[in-house]
């Protein structure tokens, strides 16, 4: 099958959701896209792609597709770089997904990769969202939690951050201040609700639930986001970085970090894109900065 415009054509519209913008980052006729999309699905004798009123979402060949595609695509320009003598210029997307809590690391080191590789393009996704690796989603994801055990991916340590127990001055004001473990059944605590059975649980939610008792814990939500706000307004005692604590002098440490409530980063990649240029190049720049 000669349909290498075609794939093109689909990743694009699998990447960006709609075939306006995969017209324009293509620089066609969306009458173009629509041609592609359906002379490929004629092909190929399947659905690429689930019409709806908000975009293309990709079926599961549709995810296939886009997988083979971009490491087709990564790989080929590899091979143009190589083949005019400048494999260390590097062009395209690099596409870094991670929690919020993990901008601050990934920043200085993607401004450095951008400064060096000035035709490239990071597009960081910050999403609570696990990006499918393997179907080309993104190119490097910093997971937060337990180590990742996906047998396809690379998983490699990248940073701990130490979390302690805090509550906001008007809380302590109110009602006091714990001094042991056996002072907390007098206190309101902020609990984190788990609402995708497929993540682990934090480890300071799992201390939380093994510690403090039920009727105590009277404020759960699903975002940390969430819970440093319910933590600054006072509405009772919770868990949050050490590094993000320091930033509301307001906040007072009940209990300072130890190692069980830490949050834990991995660097996690795709074996099949690992070794790719882009992606080792980033790699280094974040592990020289350790």
């Amino acid at each position: 099958m000669n349909k290498w415009n075609e794939i093109k054509t689909a990743y694009q519209v699998a990447r960006l959701g709609t075939i306006s913008a995969a017209a324009e980052a293509l620089g066609v006729h969306r009458a173009t896209v629509l041609r592609h999309i359906d002379a490929l699905e004629e092909e190929l004798g399947e659905k690429l792609f689930q019409r709806h009123t908000r975009g293309y979402i990709p079926t599961e060949s549709g995810l296939d597709l886009m997988r083979v595609a971009q490491a087709t695509d990564d790989q080929f320009n590899q091979f143009v770089g190589r083949s005019k003598g400048r494999s260390t210029e590097l062009t395209g997307e690099l596409i870094v997904t991670s929690l919020n809590i993990v901008a601050p690391l990934l920043m200085p080191a993607i401004g450095i990769f951008q400064a060096q590789n000035p035709k490239t393009t990071v597009r960081y996704l910050t999403s609570d969202k696990l990006f499918k690796l393997e179907y080309g989603e993104a190119h490097i994801a910093v997971r937060t939690g337990p180590e990742p055990n996906q047998p396809d991916n690379v998983v490699q340590a990248f940073a701990t951050h130490p979390v302690g127990m805090y509550a906001h001055a008007d809380y302590v004001s109110r009602k006091g201040k714990p001094n042991s473990i056996e002072d907390i059944a007098g206190h309101s605590f902020l609990g984190f609700e788990n609402i995708d059975s497929k993540k682990g649980k934090p480890q300071f939610q799992v201390w939380i639930e093994n510690n403090v008792p039920s009727k105590n814990i009277v404020f759960r939500c699903t975002d940390t986001n969430l819970l440093e706000l319910a933590l600054a307004s006072g509405i009772g005692i919770g868990f949050m970085t050490e590094q993000r604590a320091k930033l509301n002098p307001d906040l007072v440490e009940i209990f300072p970090p130890n190692d069980e409530w830490s949050v834990r980063h991995w660097l996690v990649t795709h074996g099949d894109l690992h070794r790719s240029a882009k992606v080792q190049a980033f790699l280094k720049i974040l592990k020289s900065k350790d």
